[in-house]
């Protein structure tokens, strides 16, 4: 992102990006339980800002590990047995309503719940030192929330750490669980490049 500031707390059309997602998931379900996890030296920044946007919508903050997988599996900690959790990359602000309200439903029915879209542009496979066309039609980018059993991903995050887990669908498939994709929002974008926040903040403007 080019600056000394997380991106997670880059301001986006005037408070901190992260607080834009967790509003968002705040107002699908007011009830829901929002665990936040931080690295640890992030968290006194967080709460300084939680006090200068007067951000008051409830949620308890975890410290995270030295590897994804780590900092999920200290977040489900404090999550009470039985029902299901969604979780969500803290810079995706643009995630819809109905991507929100849809995960959990079919989590619901399935189990499990993975927001994804279409590649639009064409892909080529590297190989040994060449490249090779790729059919896109085969391919998905996976996006969050991803929302699951809480049991049974609870029980997928007792395997050790493999460095094969990029995300907490592969966690939970690692465990001879089956994946349930549908359709994501294109825009719910993460924050990833110093474009990204231009464009999030011209999207808040439109959807």
């Amino acid at each position: 992102m080019a600056s000394e500031i997380p991106k997670q707390f880059l301001l986006l059309a005037g408070r901190p990006a992260l607080m834009h997602t967790i509003q968002k998931f705040y107002n699908c379900f007011s009830e829901i339980k929002i665990v936040l996890v931080l690295p640890f030296h992030h968290i006194e920044l967080w709460n300084r800002l939680i006090s200068e946007h007067r951000f008051f919508i409830q949620h308890q903050v975890v410290a995270g590990g030295r590897e994804r997988f780590f900092s999920v599996k200290n977040g489900l900690k404090m999550i009470n047995d039985g029902g299901l959790v969604a979780i969500h990359d803290g810079v995706r602000p643009l995630v819809s309503d109905e991507v929100i309200i849809k995960s959990f439903q079919i989590a619901q029915a399935y189990g499990c719940a993975v927001p994804v879209i279409s590649p639009a542009e064409s892909l080529r496979k590297l190989e040994n030192g060449s490249s090779y066309p790729a059919n896109r039609e085969n391919y998905r980018l996976v996006q969050t929330p991803q929302t699951f059993n809480n049991a049974l991903l609870k029980k997928a995050y007792q395997q050790p750490w493999d460095k094969k887990f990029t995300d907490d669908a592969t966690v939970f498939e690692a465990d001879k669980n089956k994946i349930h994709l549908f359709d994501g929002n294109r825009e719910n974008i993460k924050i990833t490049w110093p474009s990204d926040i231009y464009f999030a903040e011209a999207m808040m403007k439109i959807i």
